[in-house]
């Protein structure tokens, strides 16, 4: 069985590239909605997050939050949790 990650965001964010290249490192593969140019996708963003920011990453179907919550589980080792 593989994760699915799922990094709401936008073609010009700093933290969504660093929170892709962070994933990256940890070869965990993940879908990116860019939501600058749908809007749609950003309603769905916020209605599942209750957030407007970017990005906005969800681990196999729990909201992880953006680049800073996801680092944190990083350090903290506790992204692990998350992953199947």
């Amino acid at each position: 069985m593989s994760n699915e990650i799922i990094v709401y965001s936008t073609q010009v964010c700093p933290y969504c590239v660093a929170a892709k290249n962070l994933l990256k490192t940890k070869n965990l593969r993940f879908t990116e909605v860019l939501v600058d140019k749908n809007p749609e996708q950003r309603a769905i963003m916020i209605e599942k997050s209750g957030r407007t920011s970017v990005p906005q990453i969800f681990i196999n179907g729990t909201h992880v939050g953006g680049f800073d919550d996801l680092s944190a589980r990083v350090r903290n080792n506790t992204l692990q949790e998350l992953l199947v």
